[in-house]
């Protein structure tokens, strides 16, 4: 090696030249005699133990060393601790709470759910023994809300609202006694009518052909007369009629005094309407308060507009009813004409029924007439339902015919007649706040 030669370079002749760490590193000492027997001694236990695991015991070993091993796609088992307490900043134990009540006062927590359920069953309890007035509540709203228009509209050719309220109702109240009026002296007439030739009717069925065949064959004459003693020594029947008699005149007293309630309501109503809106509308969030105002102005109009529309169609029905009635000589058209009016103001089934019922007094007079009255009648309903209705409603409401039939279904089940009149004006409600308020945000999502 010269001695320019770096000392790390690689010698000339082929050969490395090693350094002295790693002289140090490669050379392993030679073992001593107690490492030498402690190596041997452990090859000896190795042995002895494979030996001895050859046998029983460790084939139970194997087996236990088994099932300490998962099972291939079990999954881990669920752990149910209770939660750590939590400490705040300082080290001190926070109170965790359940709804705004502490969970270390269930003493309290207690006390107000049963004040909740208390005060749910007392609202379940006076709702149950109000509904009467609650249906006359209604009623007397959906009044307002329905005259209402009317009145704007005095107001608005400069006549002041209370004179407005005033003639308005007065017009109502007109209706409403001229139908009376009409109704009382018929069913006076014809009550009377009963009692004066009441006897020669019996007269004349018990002279009849048919009755005599009907007492030959089974003796009918001696079984009604025994009827008719058993009726009257029955203390319990005699007493059931008069019932029936007392109930009938609690019935009418309760609906004219219902009936007044209705107008007093629907007076009080329409003079205090502005100023109930006023109060629902600051109800309502400051920033969100001209939208509920739009919504609800656009609701009201839309129910009285409602009511007003169902007016006319009413009155178009009982009109041409009237004049086909005279036309054919059917006894009290003025009476029915009243009961179709008030009939029509049902959607859908009203003026079937008012059809039905015309059409069977009608065959008093012979069948031709009732013929030519049913066909006459049902057409003029295919052209209201077609060409009258739709034109006079597309201002009020717009909905359609499914969401109608339900609408009235329903309502007629829940709340009878009263239900099926508002059921209409409430669904078109509906309808409009879910277009207006539900699909928006809907979409914004």
């Amino acid at each position: 090696m010269s001695e320019n030669q770096p000392e790390n370079a690689p010698s000339t002749d082929g050969t490395q030249q090693s350094s002295p760490e790693t002289d140090t590193t490669g050379s392993v000492p030679a073992p001593t005699p107690a490492a030498r027997e402690s190596v041997e001694t452990s090859a000896g236990n190795a042995q002895q133990a494979e030996v001895t695991d050859s046998g029983l015991l460790g084939r139970v070993k194997r087996a236990f060393g088994q099932l300490k091993k998962p099972v291939p796609g079990a999954m881990p088992r669920a752990h149910f601790a209770l939660p750590e307490a939590a400490f705040d900043d300082d080290g001190n134990p926070t109170v965790q709470s359940v709804q705004g009540f502490s969970v270390q006062r269930p003493v309290l927590l207690g006390f107000m759910l049963t004040v909740g359920v208390g005060l749910a069953l007392l609202l379940f309890y006076v709702g149950s023994h109000t509904t009467q007035l609650i249906l006359w509540i209604i009623a007397a709203l959906f009044i307002a809300l329905g005259l209402d228009p009317v009145v704007r509209t005095l107001e608005n050719r400069r006549i002041p609202r209370p004179a407005g309220i005033v003639i308005v109702l007065l017009a109502l109240v007109g209706v409403v006694a001229g139908f009376f009026a009409t109704l009382i002296p018929t069913v006076v007439d014809q009550v009377n009518q009963i009692i004066t030739q009441g006897p020669t009717w019996i007269n004349d069925f018990l002279s009849s052909d048919f009755y005599n065949n009907l007492n030959e064959q089974f003796g009918l004459k001696d079984r009604v007369t025994e009827e008719i003693q058993k009726f009257i020594k029955d203390s319990s029947a005699v007493g059931g009629v008069f019932g029936g008699i007392v109930g009938f005149g609690t019935s009418v007293a309760n609906g004219l005094f219902g009936a007044l309630i209705v107008l007093v309501l629907t007076l009080y109503f329409l003079a205090a309407l502005p100023s109930m809106k006023t109060f629902a509308y600051r109800l309502a969030p400051r920033s969100r308060r001209p939208r509920v105002m739009e919504l609800s102005e656009e609701i009201t109009r839309s129910v009285g507009n409602y009511v007003i529309g169902q007016v006319c169609v009413a009155l178009l029905n009982a009109t041409f009813a009237f004049i086909v009635m005279s036309i054919l000589n059917v006894p009290f058209s003025v009476l029915l004409a009243f009961v179709v009016a008030l009939l029509a103001f049902i959607p859908l089934v009203g003026g079937l029924i008012a059809g039905i019922l015309v059409t069977l007094v009608s065959f008093t007079m012979g069948w031709q007439t009732a013929v030519i009255y049913a066909i006459c009648y049902f057409a003029y309903l295919q052209f209201e339902a077609y060409f009258v209705s739709p034109r006079i409603m597309q201002r009020a409401v717009s909905v359609p015919g499914s969401v109608a039939v339900i609408s009235v279904i329903a309502g007629g089940s829940l709340l009878g007649v009263l239900g099926a009149l508002i059921a209409i004006p409430t669904a078109a409600a509906i309808m409009l706040l879910i277009k207006e308020v539900l699909v928006p945000q809907q979409d914004r999502k």
